[in-house]
């Protein structure tokens, strides 16, 4: 069977992580969504997005194909659901469709010619940012499930201080020595050739992903997922790195959501808590204004290859689009749009050229190509945020 993960109504209000990526391949848990889908399906998945986005991740259509919303996460019930469609059925969750099965070109789907299957059951789904690090905990439970059934750890080190160690697994090629791990409160996930160093205290749950890394002494609240390749240090707190994205020295990270490529400066800070207690209303590109969360905490959201000067300091519910360059002292305004340069005192235009040297540079380091893929990505964003800035 051929299934294709599309953006469903949700990728706006998923920006700015999905300015750069489809939804399928936002991490929340432990894994990407289409990598949750791909593991419980045992196949393969294309992705329907933004057009300016399917050079990088192209859809592949056959005659038969089953279409999943990628917005909602899988679980073993609607698994086995997605698997027994046949040709003109659809599984509806309240007024949403979560998938359905066709031989129909996407121009020609109707569904007043389905038959619809109402699901349910209990289901995850991220609608907003804010979903991303607010339902982490939920997430990598089942990530921890789906990944360590029928399958046995690595030994704990005999140096590692730990509490219920049968919530905790290593996967070969980590390391870790002298370290605290609490996963009475959660799961603990360790990937492949991942290392926590000394003196780090980890409560989980948490996740730290294949080659990542965690600092000297540092201190790790659940639910925090760091993704592939990541380094953390200082204090981290319900927080989602996506992958290559530096937090790694002393300051505070909370209630917070970083794209790929991005840099914390040293001793950079973001408040979680507003200081009248109230809710945090967080930048919405859906609606061009301030949308309510329904939360008391909530940190910040950073887009891909956006970085931070040392001694930053963010708001509560603040939002930094994509390749921005935030330094200087005070707090910079709580809705900095994309390719913006500066900070408290104003921001000027990053142009793209100087973005794209950066980036190839970064990237460089990590072995990773910067293609003409990318740049296409980021000019296409530049000129989509143009409104944003004042130029």
């Amino acid at each position: 069977m051929n299934y294709i993960l599309f953006d469903g109504t949700v990728r706006n209000a998923l920006l700015p992580f999905t300015f750069t990526r489809p939804v399928a391949d936002i991490r929340i848990g432990i894994l990407t969504i289409r990598e949750k889908w791909e593991k419980y399906l045992g196949y393969t998945t294309t992705t329907l997005t933004e057009e300016y986005l399917m050079e990088k991740y192209p859809m592949v259509e056959m005659e038969q194909n089953v279409m999943i919303n990628a917005s909602f996460l899988p679980n073993p019930i609607l698994i086995d659901m997605v698997q027994n469609l046949n040709p003109k059925e659809a599984i509806l969750f309240g007024e949403e469709i979560i998938a359905f099965h066709t031989n129909d070109t996407q121009e020609d789907i109707d569904f007043d010619e389905y038959e619809l299957i109402e699901y349910e059951g209990d289901v995850l789904r991220v609608e907003n940012t804010w979903d991303i690090f607010a339902k982490n905990d939920a997430a990598i439970r089942e990530d921890f499930e789906l990944l360590t059934e029928d399958r046995f750890s690595q030994p704990i080190p005999k140096s590692v201080n730990v509490i219920a160690p049968e919530n905790i697994f290593i996967e070969e090629g980590a390391k870790l020595e002298f370290v605290t791990l609490n996963a009475s409160t959660g799961p603990i996930y360790i990937g492949k050739n991942a290392e926590i160093m000394e003196g780090s205290v980890i409560r989980g749950p948490f996740a730290l992903c294949e080659e990542a890394q965690v600092k000297l002494a540092t201190k790790v609240y659940g639910a925090t997922t760091v993704g592939p390749h990541c380094r953390i240090g200082g204090e981290v707190n319900n927080s989602v790195l996506f992958g290559y994205s530096n937090k790694g020295h002393d300051g505070f990270l909370g209630n917070s959501v970083l794209g790929e490529w991005c840099n914390i400066g040293a001793d950079s800070n973001n408040s979680n808590l507003k200081n009248n207690y109230e809710e945090v209303r967080l930048w919405s590109y859906e609606t061009e204004g301030f949308a309510r969360t329904g939360l008391q905490f909530c940190g910040l959201m950073m887009g891909d290859h956006s970085k931070c000067g040392i001694n930053t300091m963010f708001n509560t519910g603040t939002v930094v689009g994509v390749s921005t360059n935030i330094f200087g002292s005070g707090f910079p305004r709580n809705f900095v749009p994309s390719f913006s340069w500066g900070g408290a005192s104003g921001f000027t235009t990053y142009i793209t050229k100087k973005a794209f040297e950066t980036a190839k540079i970064v990237m460089s380091r990590r072995h990773v190509e910067f293609t003409e893929e990318d740049a296409k990505i980021l000019e296409h964003v530049f000129e989509e945020t143009k409104k944003y800035r004042k130029e």
